[in-house]
C-alpha cells in the first residue's frame, strides 16, 4: 500500500523518511512568511512547527506503518496545532461552542471508522480531506472555547477530555484489528496489529487528554483571578 506519506517504513529506515513534498513545503513557507501580519506571529510559527513535525518529519512515514504513530499524528493536529491556531487568531465574541464541539467530535470519530480511515490512507485526496477537516473543526472548537465564559469553557474542556478518552478506550479494548491499512505493517516493528491498536488507544486515552487538562487548569486560574480581583 502506498499512501501520501509513502510506503510503510521499517525500523532501519524510518528516520531518513522526511516528506519533501514541494507543495506542502511551499504552503508552510508562505504561511511562515505571512505570520508577522498576524497579532501573534510566535503562536503562528509554533503551530506551523507542529504541523511540520506531523507532515514533514519521519512521523509522517511512521504513521503509515503504525496506527499508534497515527494517533500521535492526530493528537499533534487536533490537540496541539489547533489550539495554537485558535490562540493566534482569537474569536472576537463567543461562538457556537456546542456546535463546534459536536462537529469536531463527530469529525474525529468519523475518521476513525475503519472504512474512512483505510480510504484516507489509500487515497491522497481523502488523506488531505481528513487532515484539513480535523484541523479546521478542532481549531473552530478551541476558538469557541477560548472565547466562552469560564464555566462554559471548563465544561467544554471536560467534555473534550471525555470524548478523547472514550475513543481511546474503545480502541484499547477492541478485541480484533480494525484497520486493513495496517495489516502486516506493524510486524517489522515487533508488534502485532492488535497490540499496536491498543497502544494507539492508550496514546489517545492518557497523553491525549493532557492538552484539555492544561486548558481546564488555565480556565480555572483565569476564573479565580477574576473572582479575587472582584473581591
Amino acid at each position: 500500500m502506498t499512501s501520501y506519506c509513502g510506503t510503510p517504513p521499517d525500523p532501519s529506515e524510518w528516520l531518513h523518511r522526511w516528506n519533501m513534498d514541494p507543495v506542502l513545503l511551499l504552503a508552510l513557507g508562505i504561511a511562515a512568511i505571512m505570520a508577522p501580519r498576524s497579532q501573534h506571529p510566535r503562536l503562528v510559527w509554533a503551530a506551523l512547527g507542529v504541523l511540520a513535525l506531523a507532515f514533514v518529519s519521519p512521523i509522517c512515514a511512521m504513521s503509515v506503518a503504525l496506527f499508534s504513530a497515527r494517533a500521535v499524528h492526530h493528537l499533534l493536529i487536533v490537540a496541539v496545532a489547533a489550539p495554537l491556531i485558535a490562540l493566534a487568531f482569537p474569536a472576537r465574541r463567543p461562538g457556537y461552542l456546542g456546535a463546534a464541539f459536536a462537529i469536531s467530535t463527530l469529525t474525529l470519530w468519523a475518521w476513525h471508522l475503519p472504512s474512512l480511515y483505510d480510504w484516507a490512507l489509500a487515497d491522497t485526496a481523502m488523506y488531505w480531506l481528513m487532515q484539513v477537516s480535523l484541523l479546521g473543526t478542532a481549531a473552530w472548537f478551541w476558538r469557541a472555547l477560548f472565547a466562552a465564559p469560564p464555566v462554559t469553557a471548563a465544561m467544554s474542556a471536560i467534555l473534550g477530555m471525555a470524548q478523547m478518552g472514550m475513543l481511546g478506550a474503545l480502541l484499547t479494548f477492541a478485541p480484533a484489528p480494525l484497520y486493513a491499512a495496517h495489516f502486516g505493517t506493524t510486524l517489522p516493528w515487533g508488534l502485532e496489529q492488535v497490540a499496536d491498536q491498543q497502544l494507539a488507544g492508550l496514546v489517545m486515552w492518557v497523553p491525549g487528554i493532557i492538552p484539555y487538562a492544561v486548558v481546564l487548569a488555565a480556565v480555572a486560574r483565569r476564573a479565580w483571578v477574576r473572582i479575587a480581583a472582584a473581591t
